[in-house]
């Protein structure tokens, strides 16, 4: 099983929308742009020029052609021709694309930048989401990931400069896999050494991440678990709660949960198959589990979220 993969189906079930923004072409070095803090993840990539990108609180870094950063918890951030500049918000300068006004247009060097966002529903709690930093920076590297993440990246500028039947929906899928090749691309260039990024390049950690996901159905102990991660019990769960953030257990009933959530959504199955299929024999156990985690009952869940 591809552990990363099913992690991010999961986010991509109804809790993950993306969006591309209309390109930011600007002929002034003065320029600047602000933006504030939310609940979406943004990335950027810089097409042509040079520009810097400054997270709130940390150094300016300057931007290459071809690299993208992408601020996972939508931290407030600035782009810039200097950070020094004096910036304006992100909301004034959309309004001024819109309106037929743009802003910094003048004499200089052009510089032209590609970004959007991603919306992940908050109600998707996961640690993978967590123990994403506040910057992720790719680098231009030459590799085969980057050369697919650098041609969707020209694909979805081909569809920005060229508005077609579809291009809303085309642009939304293209975004998608960036958001995988992003994380996808960081995995492979970051020496992380700890959280849950570590915990997926882990071989025996994962090793026993992937049972959990593989058979949430199935009775697991600490002792089945740690022997699938070939580690001793008390060891496994001293690296476990290092690397996740939280015990086995703990992360086994949130996975379920998180199961049972795509199964009410996408399924017609009564609430004791649900039930079942993610470890519990008892409708009444799982319903009480179920509420005390999430809120509100699966029946009433379901109607909510029905797909």
């Amino acid at each position: 099983m591809d552990l990363l993969s099913d992690i991010l189906e999961s986010i991509r079930l109804k809790k993950l929308k993306a969006a591309i923004y209309p390109k930011i072409t600007v002929t002034k070095n003065s320029w600047g742009i602000e933006v504030p803090q939310d609940n979406n993840s943004q990335f950027w990539r810089l097409l042509k020029g040079t520009c810097y990108l400054k997270v709130k609180g940390e150094a300016a870094i300057e931007m290459k052609e071809g690299e993208i950063f992408f601020i996972p918890h939508g931290a407030s951030h600035q782009i810039s021709g200097n950070p020094k500049n004096k910036c304006v918000p992100a909301a004034q300068y959309g309004q001024a694309l819109r309106s037929g006004t743009p802003l910094f247009r003048g004499n200089d060097e052009e510089t032209i930048l590609m970004g959007g966002h991603f919306e992940i529903d908050p109600s998707f709690k996961h640690p993978f989401i967590n123990s994403l930093p506040k910057l992720m920076h790719i680098t231009a590297m030459q590799s085969d990931l980057c050369f697919w993440l650098n041609n969707v990246a020209v694909f979805i500028n081909d569809e920005i400069s060229d508005e077609q039947a579809g291009t809303k929906v085309i642009l939304a899928r293209l975004a998608d896999i960036i958001f995988i090749l992003i994380v996808r691309a960081y995995l492979n260039q970051e020496n992380i050494e700890q959280g849950f990024l570590m915990a997926l390049k882990d071989e025996r950690i994962s090793s026993s991440l992937k049972g959990m996901h593989e058979f949430p159905e199935k009775e697991w102990t600490i002792e089945q678990l740690a022997t699938k991660a070939g580690m001793s019990r008390s060891l496994y769960c001293k690296e476990f709660k290092r690397l996740v953030g939280e015990t086995p257990l703990s992360y086994l009933t949130n996975w379920r949960i998180i199961k049972s959530k795509e199964f009410l959504s996408a399924t017609k199955e009564n609430i004791s198959e649900v039930a079942a299929k993610v470890g519990y024999q008892s409708e009444a156990a799982f319903n009480r589990l179920f509420k005390k985690q999430v809120g509100i009952t699966p029946a009433n869940y379901r109607r909510k979220n029905v797909v």
